[in-house]
């Protein structure tokens, strides 16, 4: 009885308070109403994680792209023990729904929970996958100010993460996603290939660029060329 209570408040407090995205899952929103407080300072949202860096032994800092904030920055405190809550949920490409506790200060958050709705499995069976995934993610960054919400680039990147975790990656699959970011960012010139129009929009493209090209560009292993599907 109580849990239907509950949950009949959260649609209410989901419908008229501001402060609660939409897509908030039903636990999270039961505890932003225990503590109402913390609503101010908590945002849910829709993430996928574009890089891990190794904080100490036993956190992370995690970039996340998301539906609501763009490029969002968290800590995960004991991220790396064996009992962590977050044991399990945190690797590139990983998608799902986040809740962060905002800095009063800076753009380095703290991650409260997060429930992870696609592993991308596929990303993982080949290394052309992965480096071509992980460059759809730094392309990003360099493009984006932290926590500007750009909900067509997310849109875009948790396409492309999935056409390339189910296909084959292939220079086609790179040239598709750099056009669609320079439309996107407004830079793109009908006479010019969108990486030249990235470039000079952003002063650099991701280093990885190049070992990425001679990795899609090379035969696979019976010395055929990489097929080249499109997004």
């Amino acid at each position: 009885m109580l849990a239907r209570f509950a949950l009949a408040a959260t649609l209410i407090e989901r419908r008229y308070n501001p402060l609660i995205p939409a897509c908030a899952s039903g636990r999270i929103l039961v505890d932003l109403l225990r503590n109402p407080a913390d609503s101010v300072l908590v945002q849910t949202t829709l993430a996928i994680v574009v890089r891990l860096i190794r904080l100490t032994d036993t956190s992370l800092i995690v970039h996340w792209f998301t539906l609501d904030h763009g490029l969002v920055k968290t800590v995960v405190k004991g991220a790396r023990r064996p009992n962590s809550p977050f044991a399990g949920k945190l690797d590139l490409f990983f998608g799902g729904e986040i809740s962060v506790v905002r800095a009063r200060r800076g753009e380095l958050h703290l991650l409260r929970e997060v429930v992870i709705h696609e592993w991308r499995d596929g990303l993982r069976r080949h290394y052309s996958s992965t480096l071509l995934a992980a460059y759809f993610g730094q392309l990003l960054e360099l493009a984006v100010e932290p926590e500007h919400p750009e909900p067509q680039l997310y849109g875009l990147l948790q396409r492309a993460l999935d056409h390339v975790a189910g296909a084959a990656a292939s220079l086609r699959a790179l040239h598709h996603f750099e056009a669609e970011v320079a439309r996107l960012l407004g830079v793109a010139h009908h006479q010019s290939p969108a990486e030249l129009c990235l470039h000079d929009a952003l002063g650099s493209l991701p280093a990885s660029r190049r070992a990425l090209i001679e990795q899609l560009s090379a035969p696979d292993s019976f010395g055929s060329p990489r097929p080249q599907n499109p997004l």
